[in-house]
């Protein structure tokens, strides 16, 4: 699991390795804090892990690269937090986030991941303003096999969440997946929609939705952190998922989203592909990471 990331981030290794391949002076120390606020660790946890290796050093001038790497991981990993799997049925999944994350084809992603786990899921089509994110959703829950409910394009998103709680409630299902608008965080009054839709679904189900994922593209960097915050507010998240790890994003990204907010990266999508989207796992993550 994880192997795209080797392709993506091993410069960050690299990068450390050659750094320290003699005694590090002031200027090294100053160049590691680059390259760790290059990888998108944030400025703050950058300054952090430079002085406690520098910390590391005026105990020990001697230690290896290997060792700083090691201690690198395992103060990295402190910032990650595991899943932990909500059991409810139907699980009601509500998906957010701006336009362009990848939202949509997340959720596809994720019917497809509950479909091969043998669980019955119905998906809604909950982005009412754009008559190609129904069509799309449309398409997808042909290709994958599930359910949909839907509503006319410009129809009220709030009673497309109530119908489809509802009729995951009577038909059995697993796993409700519920797509929403796109929208500029700094958009109010579509924020306070996104609530309305989580207050509907309460309606119907007093604790849904039990998971609400942020979709966040990875190649954003740092304005990751400004979304999740303002998501959060409005319709408290339960998990990320990072989109667009299969071209040029900067893994640290992860880490340092989960140090600022405490909510656990939950998925990353690797690709177009309906298989393309894998649990996080925080060990695998920084272990490929660095090496």
């Amino acid at each position: 699991m994880f192997g795209f990331f080797k392709k993506l981030v091993s410069p960050f290794a690299k990068k450390i390795r050659a750094l320290f391949s003699k005694a590090p002076d002031d200027a090294a120390f100053e160049h590691l804090e680059q390259i760790f606020y290059e990888a998108d660790l944030g400025a703050e946890t950058a300054a952090e892990l430079v002085e406690k290796i520098r910390g590391l050093y005026k105990k020990n001038s001697n230690i290896s690269t290997d060792e700083i790497l090691a201690f690198v991981k395992q103060e990295l990993l402190k910032g990650l937090l595991p899943y932990r799997p909500v059991d409810a049925k139907p699980l009601v999944i509500l998906l957010v986030g701006v336009n362009g994350s990848g939202k949509t084809t997340t959720l596809a992603k994720l019917a497809s991941h509950y479909v091969r786990e043998g669980k019955k899921v119905l998906v809604a089509a909950g982005d009412t303003f754009r008559a190609a994110a129904i069509e799309q959703l449309d398409a997808w829950a042909k290709r994958v096999g599930v359910d949909l409910i839907k509503s006319l394009p410009n129809s009220d998103p709030s009673g497309v969440a109530f119908d489809a709680v509802a009729a995951g409630k009577a038909r059995g299902a697993d796993v409700v997946l519920i797509d929403t608008a796109g929208r500029l965080q700094t958009k109010t009054e579509l924020m306070h929609e996104l609530a309305k839709v989580r207050r509907v679904c309460q309606k119907q189900l007093p604790d849904a939705p039990h998971e609400t994922l942020l979709v966040v593209d990875a190649t954003i960097g740092q304005n990751a952190i400004d979304q999740a915050k303002t998501f959060h507010q409005y319709t408290p998240l339960t998990g990320i998922v990072l989109t667009k790890l299969d071209g040029s994003a900067k893994g640290g990204i992860a880490i340092s989203i989960q140090k600022q907010l405490g909510i656990p990266i939950q998925w990353v999508g690797t690709g177009e592909g309906a298989k393309d989207l894998e649990r996080f796992d925080p060990e695998n993550y920084v272990t490929e990471l660095l090496t």
